[in-house]
């Protein structure tokens, strides 16, 4: 079984903090990391505990990190940051005394924290060798909610995107925002035994000031009316050709560390891969006054990552 799993969906239920414990405590033990078990299972529970009370749905588990560092992520549809320990209400109410106020989770965690994103938050922690009541570490709070406004300048290239697959953007959107997730958080609580994810963080955030973000609004509006192409112009600075084109060797080398379980991120599946490089290779191409080449998807069987990743 690979150790870089699927979330596994939890219900609104008393049982789902039950079911999420059991299943964090098997990963621990897949990852030969059985010291973790106690403390995995203990800030699971309070997590999705919270998730329940104060969330909304979907809820769901996961494992990511690396098998050094595993992180345990409990993700909810509620983009309402959670309320560290210190901030908790009266500890006699009763919903807080259910959650513990996440004070267990800081007990049970080496570093913790939260992201907070468009899509909703994802609360996290990576679990102690023991339980501790004293110098429990304060939670790392971050947001990725784009509120900035894209501004182009004269000098930007209109750029025509024929038959953009809503599906497969839509998939490679999540993918990659876990991906960029794992290397913000590897930076942030383990810089100096990870320090390429500050490096490569950096070059992520370059990226995507890169990317037109009408194409990703488009992309949510289509799916939501149920469209499965889509044909778009948008504009791209001549500057992004260069960034563009190294970022498509830097999203194979993750592809190959998530496939090496390097990290416990899931790599790009064969299509969402394809699918990837036409539309970088779109905006490189025609930044460079080539015409625009729509996307077919049948074209994402001919390669996996396997064959392309060494």
């Amino acid at each position: 079984m690979p150790l870089n799993q699927d979330p596994l969906p939890l219900s609104q239920s008393p049982r789902a903090a039950a079911d999420a414990r059991r299943w964090i405590a098997d990963v621990c033990r897949q990852l030969e990391r059985d010291d973790l078990v106690e403390c995995a299972e203990m800030g699971t529970g309070e997590l999705v505990a919270n998730a329940i009370l104060h969330g909304e749905a979907p809820i769901a588990v996961r494992m990511r990190g690396t098998s050094t560092h595993p992180r345990v992520e409990v993700l909810d549809g509620s983009s309402k940051a959670p309320v560290p320990p210190s901030q908790a209400a009266d500890p006699e109410d009763f919903l807080a005394t259910f959650g513990r106020g996440l004070s267990l989770v800081a007990m049970s965690a080496v570093v913790w924290g939260a992201s907070i994103e468009n899509r909703g938050k994802v609360v996290w922690f990576e679990p102690a060798a023991e339980l501790s009541d004293h110098n429990t570490p304060e939670p790392v709070f971050d947001s990725t909610v784009d509120t900035e406004v894209q501004r182009r300048s004269d000098q930007a290239v209109s750029v025509t995107l024929l038959g953009m697959d809503v599906a497969l953007a839509t998939e490679l959107g999540r993918q990659y925002a876990d991906l960029r997730r794992e290397l913000r958080l590897l930076a942030v609580a383990h810089q100096e035994d990870y320090p390429l994810a500050a490096n490569l963080s950096d070059m992520f955030a370059s990226y995507e000031h890169q990317l037109p973000r009408e194409a990703q609004l488009a992309v949510q509006r289509a799916r939501r009316d149920g469209v499965a192409t889509i044909d778009l112009d948008v504009k791209v600075e001549p500057e992004a050709a260069p960034i563009l084109t190294t970022m498509l060797e830097m999203f194979d080398l993750a592809d190959a560390f998530c496939k090496a379980e390097r990290l416990l991120s899931l790599q790009r599946t064969a299509e969402q891969r394809e699918f990837h490089i036409w539309y970088l290779t779109e905006l490189i191409q025609q930044i460079d006054g080539e015409p625009p080449s729509g996307f077919h998807r049948a074209e994402a069987a001919r390669s996996s990552p396997d064959q392309q990743v060494s």
